[in-house]
Order: C-alpha cells, then sequence, then structure tokens
C-alpha cells in the first residue's frame, strides 16, 4: 500500500503536535507546518524541530515546513512543498491558530492577523490541497474549532475576533462538505471544547491551575478518531465532549462528570 501523507498546521506545539505524532504512529508521513522552529523560535515553548525529532526517533517519515499563515502565497507554497517532497496529499489539518483578546476596541492589526491565520489560511490551504486531494482517489480535510465559536467568555474579557474566526471555520466545513462530497473529500470539524492544558494554554493563563485540563495527546485521539473514518462520515462539527461520550473515544474525557457544552449558537 502506498504510504498516505498528512499535512497538519499549527505542529510545533500542543494539539497540532500530539495530531501530527499519532497521524505518524498509524503510519501516515507526515508534514509538521508551523512557525516556530529553533532558529526562529517564538514566545510559547515548542518548535518544529522537536517534533520532528520524535516523529524519526519513532521511524516515521517527516518534513518540516516553516510558514507564516498569514501569508497566502506561503500558505500555497505549503501544500505544494508536501506534495513535492512526500509525494502525495491524503489529509489535511487545519489547526494551526492565533488568538487576541478584545471586543469591538481591538486593535485593527490583530484582528486581522486572527482573521487571515484562522478563517482565511482554513480556505486558501483547502484550495490547494483538493486537487491533490482527489488525485489520491479520495482524502479528508478536518478543521479545527473552540467553544468560543458558539459562547463568549464571561466577564470583562472578550475573544470577539477569534469567535467570529472559529465559527465561520464551522460554516467553511459543512459548505466545503457538501460541494467536494462527490469528490469522495470528507470535510469535517473538531471543537475543542474541553479544556486542553497546552503549550500555549500554560502560557497564556497567567498560573491558573490546569490540572483538570487533558493533556493535547487526548484531543489527538478524537481526531484520529474522525480521520479514520470512511469518508460518507462528511460535514459533522463534532464537538470533543460529546464524540467522547457517544464513541467512547478519549475515555479521560468521557469518564468525566461535567455537563455536556453546548453544541448550538448563541
Amino acid at each position: 500500500m502506498t504510504e498516505k501523507v498528512a499535512l497538519v498546521t499549527g505542529a510545533s506545539r500542543g494539539i497540532g503536535a500530539a495530531t501530527a505524532l499519532a497521524l505518524a504512529g498509524e503510519g501516515y508521513a507526515v508534514a509538521c507546518a508551523a512557525r516556530s522552529t529553533r532558529e526562529h523560535p517564538q514566545e510559547v515553548e515548542g518548535t518544529l524541530d522537536d517534533v520532528i525529532e520524535r516523529i524519526r526517533e519513532s521511524g516515521g517519515r517527516v518534513i518540516g515546513v516553516p510558514v507564516d499563515l498569514s501569508d497566502r502565497t506561503q500558505v500555497a507554497a505549503m501544500v505544494e512543498r508536501t506534495v513535492a517532497e512526500l509525494g502525495r496529499l491524503d489529509v489535511l489539518v487545519n489547526n494551526a491558530a492565533v488568538g487576541s483578546l478584545g471586543g469591538l476596541d481591538i486593535a485593527l492589526p490583530d484582528h486581522d492577523l486572527v482573521m487571515a491565520v484562522d478563517l482565511d489560511a482554513p480556505l486558501v490551504a483547502s484550495r490547494h490541497a483538493v486537487p491533490h486531494l482527489r488525485a489520491a482517489g479520495e482524502g479528508r480535510i478536518l478543521n479545527v474549532s473552540s467553544l468560543v465559536a458558539l459562547r463568549a467568555f464571561p466577564g470583562a474579557l472578550s475573544s470577539m475576533s477569534y469567535g467570529i474566526a472559529k465559527i465561520g471555520v464551522e460554516r467553511l466545513t459543512v459548505d466545503l462538505a457538501r460541494q467536494l462530497a462527490p469528490d469522495r473529500i470528507a470535510v469535517n470539524c473538531f471543537r475543542v471544547d474541553v479544556g486542553v492544558a497546552s503549550e500555549g494554554a500554560r502560557a497564556h493563563m497567567g498560573g491558573a491551575d490546569l490540572s483538570g485540563w487533558v493533556s493535547p495527546s487526548v484531543a489527538a485521539e478524537g481526531m484520529a478518531w474522525m480521520l479514520r473514518q470512511p469518508v460518507t462520515y462528511t460535514g459533522q462539527l463534532e464537538s470533543m465532549a460529546h464524540l467522547a461520550r457517544r464513541e467512547g473515544v478519549m475515555p479521560t474525557v468521557a469518564a468525566r462528570a461535567d455537563p455536556l457544552p453546548p453544541t448550538e449558537f448563541p
């Protein structure tokens, strides 16, 4: 069997890194895309080089694709480089995101960056991926959303732009699923509505106690499950918590007694 290829954005840390590792463990060759490298690190710990080393140590085939997802030209080049170096494309995981606090008074450059990375990049990456997914005979696109798509943060904090982008990603998912079903390309969305103790969360939560949150590898379990489903499983906006209880995946989430989060807006 020809080795399948997955491209994962935001793969230098957190859920993206965990998903890249999970897919490598399932036999995919993986293209890990992100900004952060050892040569050009970001504020939050974790680099592409770290993830690449872990995959290679486990015997997987992997490439790193440094990319600024706010630049459409680089997004397109990311997809083409993946296919040029790994030979094909079967899975695109649009995981990368940036966030910024603020409501109507948010600085417009911050708003623009959130929209570019969180909403525009998944659209552009999907456009460039689709011809390669068609060529593979079937394919899968998995977008990552957040509870913030459906509910604003309580109190004075607002993450309005991030929420707008994420609800846009969910709308993008259902429309692409309809458009691409005849091509045997499944498009689904994984909504993170359980606390995930990623490096980004730890860096930005001001020392808050995240001991009750799950690790990024738990979210990756759910995403890998979705990518294993037949291509007729498409157009799904899956809540992480609901999926865990319904399907018995992510048992650490399924066992939680928390009330189930909302699945509709508002």
